[in-house]
């Protein structure tokens, strides 16, 4: 997988030099110069943003509004885009899908519609990640962030497998956060916001990542009654009176069970088509790259160290398995031959005197009493005597006749 053509220009992203750690006394040098390690890899690590979001949204014009604010302030990010489907991306891509999978293609090889599709031509693409994992890695110094665009059929990118793949490889190296794009003119509407909400609900529990819900088209309607909503149940409760469907009833009782979820959301609205709202954006995104390092890192550490004992234990099993195995074999091979000396090893010692049992067994029979140049000799010589009276038989009786 190469990289797109397209390239950011510009300065690269200015950084704060690391600052000089104090003296440490000599028993603690080698885990001063640990901890500045780890911190200088922390600091220079780029962040990952995942922007998701329904179909018509805004996501695309969001993180191209993305893009150009960034290389305004003289950061350019590293871009990638994995919608498939797209005809022209608004914004250059450092890593464009497009340039690894033919998504019409894979329509016609496989007899996919639209959406099965983009799902396999992600699954595809997911099987080449490492390789993008290792062009950001490359390019962590020069790129303060990494903007991920995602297809505009949300559930394709959020529950398949490519997905959770591409979120989980991101977010076990990189400080990941998730950005759920809303379009708040079509939420005006209680119980279509209840409907936004539930999702962004259920994204948050399945990527399990730091979650910025970002109010787009502010140029329309101010997204100052969302978060009343949010933040007022009455006033929630108010709004839908006014709705009389059997749904109603039912958005009344989530509202309740959502009071949690609203409690510790980030929310923040912006005008993609404006530019307005992006300073607010990266205030609630630096605050969740701290929520990340501070609650996500150590359970993803947590994790990785859990799967490593896991793989462990199954290795040392599976070793146990056939040192058994291979026990029983030597044991009945032994029984066979009648041999008890060599039955009582264990696999493992059977395996390490491979090979130097003759060396021992000669070194053995070179100490006895035996001399084999004479043993041999004796047996050569009765052969050969016995040799000799068969052929003198033989041709007596093949000269009696001719007398």
């Amino acid at each position: 997988m190469a990289e797109s053509r397209a390239r950011h220009g510009g300065v690269l992203c200015g950084r704060p030099p690391p600052r000089r750690a104090p003296r440490a006394p000599e028993g603690q040098v080698g885990a001063g110069k640990m901890a500045a390690a780890t911190g200088l890899v922390a600091a220079t690590a780029p962040v990952c943003v995942l922007v998701l979001g329904m179909a018509g949204s805004g996501k695309t014009t969001f993180v191209q509004r993305l893009a150009a604010h960034l290389h305004g302030q003289r950061c350019p990010p590293y871009v990638i885009n994995l919608d498939p489907a797209v005809h022209d991306l608004p914004f250059p891509a450092n890593i464009d899908i497009r340039d690894t999978v033919k998504y019409k293609e894979v329509m016609k090889q496989y007899g996919l519609g639209p959406n099965g599709g983009i799902v396999t031509s992600l699954n595809l693409f997911a099987t080449r990640f490492d390789q993008v994992m290792k062009f950001i890695e490359k390019r962590q110094n020069a790129s303060k962030y990494v903007i991920i665009d995602t297809p505009g059929q949300i559930e394709v990118f959020t529950w398949s497998a490519s997905g959770t793949i591409i979120t989980e490889a991101l977010a076990s190296s990189f400080p990941s956060v998730v950005v759920y794009v809303m379009d708040t003119s079509r939420s005006t509407n209680p119980i279509t916001f209840m409907s936004n909400m539930l999702y962004a609900c259920s994204i948050l529990y399945k990527t399990k990542l730091p979650f910025i819900v970002v109010m787009n088209k502010t140029d329309i309607i101010d997204h100052s009654f969302a978060v009343e909503w949010m933040q007022d149940f009455e006033t929630f409760q108010d709004a839908l009176n006014q709705e009389t469907s059997y749904v109603s009833n039912l958005t009344r009782s989530m509202s309740l069970v959502l009071d949690e979820f609203y409690s510790s959301l980030k929310v923040v609205g912006v005008s993609a088509v404006l530019g307005t709202g992006l300073d607010d954006f990266f205030v609630q995104l630096s605050k969740a790259v701290d929520e990340y390092e501070r609650e996500y890192r150590p359970e993803y550490e947590r994790l990785r160290k859990t799967l490593e004992k896991a793989q462990n234990k199954q290795k040392r099993e599976q070793l146990e398995h056939l040192w058994k195995d291979m026990g029983s074999v030597c044991v009945q091979g032994n029984t066979l031959a009648g041999s008890d000396d060599a039955s009582a090893m264990g696999p493992s010692e059977l395996i390490l005197t491979r090979g130097t049992l003759d060396e021992e067994e000669e070194r053995q029979s070179d100490t006895d009493d035996i001399d084999h140049e004479v043993t041999e000799e004796s047996h050569e010589e009765p052969a050969f005597r016995n040799f000799m009276q068969e052929t003198r038989m033989k041709y007596q009786r093949s000269s009696k006749p001719s007398e």
